[in-house]
């Protein structure tokens, strides 16, 4: 009779274990989906000026359209993109592009004191910033998630109900770079 409850206790706190460390996995996937749900808003956000800077610019700069194409280009992308992945690389194409078009804005004197470009270059500074602060949270909940899918034991409940890992967002070669306008 002791043996029969101390095996209906083991699979008890065992059940437990399963059920807990479930609902945790289960919240750190949500968690990182929420946080690339905060990327996604201020990457759209970002889309969203990308062409009132471009025709900002393209009224001082009309020689310069090869910059002006890229960055229209990456934002083409970026708004197409159809999971993830795509997501994250067009963004760093377009973070790329919007640096040369910033050094490109410094040769125009006019267009650097122009009240709607300076309004409008605040405001996509501001986005910036927040979409490097949601890569970092969102990196972090990847992070934890990854951990808890690769740490022993909640690795073998993962996968058991099929818990599948998460890209980090990681800089693309080119935003590593540094940007360079040569006229």
């Amino acid at each position: 009779m002791t043996a029969l409850i101390i095996i209906i206790v083991v699979v008890v706190l065992i059940l437990l274990y399963i059920t807990a460390t479930y609902n945790n996995l289960v919240n750190l996937r949500n968690k990182v989906k929420n946080e690339w749900a905060q990327i996604d808003v201020a990457l759209k956000n970002r889309n969203d000026l990308i062409p009132n800077i471009v025709e900002t610019v393209k009224g001082y700069a009309k020689h310069e359209k090869e910059t002006l194409n890229e960055v229209i280009n990456a934002r083409n992308k970026a708004v197409s993109a159809t999971n993830r992945e795509e997501e994250i690389k067009a963004a760093g194409e377009i973070s790329n592009a919007l640096g040369k078009l910033f050094a490109l804005a410094e040769s125009y004197p006019d267009l650097k004191a122009n009240a709607n470009f300076i309004d409008l270059q605040n405001k996509l500074n501001e986005v910036e910033e927040k979409i490097r602060f949601a890569r970092q949270f969102y990196n972090d909940c990847v992070l934890s998630y990854k951990n808890k899918l690769e740490m022993f034991p909640s690795n073998i409940v993962a996968n058991i109900f099929g818990f599948k890992p998460e890209a980090f967002f990681e800089a693309t070669d080119d935003e590593r770079k540094n940007v360079q306008v040569k006229f």
